[in-house]
């Protein structure tokens, strides 16, 4: 599919006055200008980020009701449960506040809920072996905020709850002690975008300022809060910017034992923002995915290492199943697309027994890969539990809340959700999903690939790629900068595993360079020796047999004109 690059407006002037009032090389400048990043103080901010850039805790409607609770529950020695998620946010967030509070002289439970036969987020199962338990005390982190029939029931069992939670809230707040979320209608924080474990790292600051301890018995845990952070994709500006700047220099030098075995099984010479994203965040996710989400849980409890190597090797092998998993069903998937000709406007498609922890997932590649609104639905019997993705410009949520009379239940959001339905009601639901697409011409978005600037091989140096550094940690609303390159001459080209990436060499009139395609592959028939073409793509280093070397990661490409 063609795609469309569209170059930012170039404002020299505004460009200039951040050259000169931070010291930036002119490229730095341009891409802060194209990033948007607001007033001086922000960029100043952005740029070099520190501990007194983070906002006052008690802001956050509730936070002193939650923050007395806790103190509360300190001093009467009350046994307090954690209730958490089985994904990244989750586990993190969970880590962060029992270590905390156990530091504080609490007895902490944790719990978090298989995603096979649980789901997410509370359930009154959960809540009855809780009870039975002795616990006095809920707080929820990284869920809880649409838990209403399920706060009630708890409060109707003489357990009360504390809800940390960052997604959108409904019309109605659980009748908690507290609820704490950005989120909410009457919010009073100035920034809306943390993640589950970012509010965690607020009620620790909080009850850390009541109790008059040190900041670093808060501080001391922004390498979990940062590994949350980026890996739950929430906006790496404002305070989510801070924590994972500042977090990422804690991560490289953790002296938790599970997350430094972790952290050495998945091979990066630096933790950056990459290797969370692409080696610490799969392993930890695939426990959910799995069914075995405490595994992760407990490899950053312990502090014994032979057992961190051991729960670490699990991690890898659950992930390396997964990805088989994954595999299988995109195979099966493309199978499908292939035998019904991709001629529609949405891609809705259902297996027999797809693992429905792994579907969100191969979801995400078909939406790429074929620029539509994807679902996925694992057929299990009568029933169907479903993933989708979207593209912009379409509101997959709405989409769905049109299709409610076809489904059982759903949820998520405008780019991505989750849905059951009765396995009797796909063909029903597939053909009022096409209708929707039909009606909001999603066939004529064109995807847009917003591109920082036109530069040359002559460019791409050492200086500039440590230039490039200061605009890191990179994710979503500070995407790794796009450049254009014009007029490349290709050397030699072939596809690499199995026709899935596609490997060029290329070069202009003095200078030489690799390019690597990933899920390019497909073209390599489109292109032979001696084109010359423009591409799209990032700059990054590949390091080969211990060498070095400067290459660009090709997101599009086309042939000059």
């Amino acid at each position: 599919m063609t795609k469309q690059w569209k170059f930012y407006d170039e404002d020299d002037n505004k460009i200039k006055d951040i050259q000169e009032k931070f010291n930036v090389g002119k490229l730095v400048a341009n891409i802060i200008a194209n990033r948007n990043v607001g007033t001086d103080e922000d960029i100043r901010i952005f740029l070099e980020p520190t501990r007194e850039d983070f906002h006052d805790p008690f802001l956050f409607n509730d936070m002193e009701k939650a923050v007395n609770r806790i103190i509360q529950a300190i001093e009467n020695k009350e046994k307090v449960l954690i209730y958490g998620d089985y994904d990244v946010d989750g586990i993190t967030s969970t880590t962060v506040l029992r270590k905390y509070l156990e530091e504080r002289g609490l007895n902490v439970e944790t719990y978090i809920p298989n995603r096979l036969f649980e789901g997410y987020g509370l359930n009154n199962k959960a809540l009855d072996e809780i009870k039975q338990k002795g616990v006095n005390l809920i707080i929820t982190v990284d869920c809880g905020i649409s838990g209403v029939e399920e706060i009630a029931y708890a409060n109707s069992l003489g357990i009360e709850t504390i809800i940390t939670d960052h997604h959108e809230t409904g019309d109605v707040l659980p009748a908690a002690v507290a609820v704490v979320d950005a989120k909410r209608k009457d919010n009073t924080y100035p920034f809306r975008g943390l993640a589950g474990v970012g509010v965690v790292f607020k009620l620790i600051q909080a009850i850390s300022i009541t109790l008059k301890l040190e900041e670093k018995e808060y501080l001391k845990y922004l390498d979990f809060v940062c590994v949350g952070t980026i890996s739950d994709i929430v906006p790496l500006v404002n305070e989510n910017r801070v924590i994972a700047k500042l977090g990422l220099k804690l991560l490289n030098q953790t002296r938790n034992v599970g997350l430094k075995e972790l952290i050495k099984s998945i091979g990066f010479k630096e933790i950056n923002s990459s290797a969370v994203s692409f080696g610490i965040a799969p392993r930890i996710n695939a426990c959910g995915r799995m069914g075995h989400q405490e595994e992760a849980l407990e490899l950053f409890l312990t502090n014994n290492i032979e057992e961190a190597k051991t729960i670490t090797e699990k991690l890898n092998n659950y992930n390396s199943t997964r990805q088989e998993i994954e595999r299988k069903i995109f195979n099966e998937a493309l199978e499908k697309i292939q035998n019904e000709g991709n001629k529609s406007n949405t891609i809705v498609l259902a297996g027999e027994n797809w693992h429905h922890g792994v579907i969100g997932i191969v979801s995400s590649k078909i939406t790429e890969m074929f620029f539509k609104p994807s679902i996925l639905i694992c057929i299990e019997g009568e029933n169907g539990k479903g993933s989708g993705r979207s593209i912009p410009g379409f509101d997959l949520h709405d989409a769905l809340t049109r299709c409610k009379d076809s489904l059982e239940k759903f949820g998520g959001h405008e780019m991505a959700v989750g849905l059951t339905l009765k396995s009797d009601k796909f063909e029903e639901f597939k053909n009022k999903f096409e209708e929707i697409a039909i009606e909001e011409k999603t066939s004529e978005i064109v995807p847009i690939i917003n591109v920082d600037g036109i530069i040359t091989l002559k460019d791409l140096n050492r200086k500039t790629i440590e230039e490039l550094k200061l605009l890191e940690p990179f994710g979503d609303s500070n995407k790794e900068p796009l450049f254009v390159y014009k007029n490349l001459k290709i050397d030699s080209i072939r596809a690499l595993t199995e026709g899935k990436h596609l490997k060029l060499t290329l070069r202009d009139i003095n200078y030489r360079i690799n390019a690597i395609g990933f899920n390019l592959g497909y073209l390599v028939d489109e292109y032979r020796i001696g084109d010359k073409i423009d591409l799209v793509g990032t700059i990054e280093i590949n390091s080969f047999n211990g060498i070095e070397s400067i290459q660009l990661n090709i997101k599009d490409i086309m042939k000059s004109f």
